[in-house]
């Protein structure tokens, strides 16, 4: 997978410093710039997943970045989380009404600031994913070439993963019971235990979160078995 880029505009070397190295830590791949003029040309030639814009830079204002930033097609969606010695309620508020989406007064821990940027990554992250989605089914099942596809992406499924999924799509939102999924999973397979289902949910659920990490489609009812989720993920 590849790192997420995150574009770092501050005068301040230390807090730079500092801030580079937290994320770093983190897994991010870091560009950083000094001054405001910098920051659109930058993310234009190459985009970043986020940038963070100190609002006290020494060539212009962080808000004049972001009102540049979102003026443009390139810049339009890019979360922006702004830093700042000054608190006063008035510059957040301009902050967030021009569009930022957070805001973090200095002095900051990094390792706050590392957990909104993974906070804020992963809500654009699944609305992204909801746009690309939306009016599109969920699930495509094509029982001749044994293929489910998850979101348009198709599953790498074992034998019993797909027959398993297959059964709980073939009723969304109803429960099988353990008897039932081993009696028509299982059915060749006498002497498999029911913890083989268990197993299988685990593997299934796994896949499908590698797809959607915000949706958990596979419904346990304790004591009785599984259900597909009626509604979309």
């Amino acid at each position: 997978m590849l790192s997420q880029k995150i574009l770092l505009v501050e005068d301040e070397q230390a807090i730079a410093d500092t801030l580079i190295y937290a994320l770093g830590s983190e897994g991010f791949e870091i560009r950083h710039v000094l001054l405001g003029r910098e920051a659109f040309p930058v993310h234009r030639e190459s985009p970043f997943d986020l940038i963070i814009l100190d609002v006290g830079l020494p060539d212009t204002t962080g808000f004049e970045v972001l009102k540049q930033l979102r003026a443009h097609p390139e810049g339009r969606d890019v979360p922006v989380i702004f830093l700042t010695a000054r608190a006063e309620e008035i510059d957040r508020i301009l902050g967030l009404e021009l569009g930022a989406d957070d805001y973090v007064t200095k002095p900051f821990s990094p390792r706050e600031v590392a957990a909104r940027v993974r906070a804020i990554l992963r809500r654009d992250a699944r609305a992204r994913n909801h746009e690309n989605t939306a009016g599109k089914p969920v699930w495509q099942h094509e029982p001749d070439a044994l293929c489910i596809a998850f979101h348009g992406q198709p599953l790498d499924l074992t034998r019993y993963e797909y027959l398993l999924l297959a059964l709980l799509l073939s009723a969304s939102g109803r429960v099988f019971t353990r008897e039932q999924i081993m009696n028509r999973v299982w059915a060749n397979a006498p002497d498999t235990t029911d913890r083989s289902i268990d197993t299988h949910i685990k593997t299934l659920r796994a896949k499908l979160r590698a797809i959607d990490p915000s949706s958990e489609p596979i419904i346990t009812h304790r004591g009785t078995g599984y259900a597909l989720s009626s509604q979309n993920p």
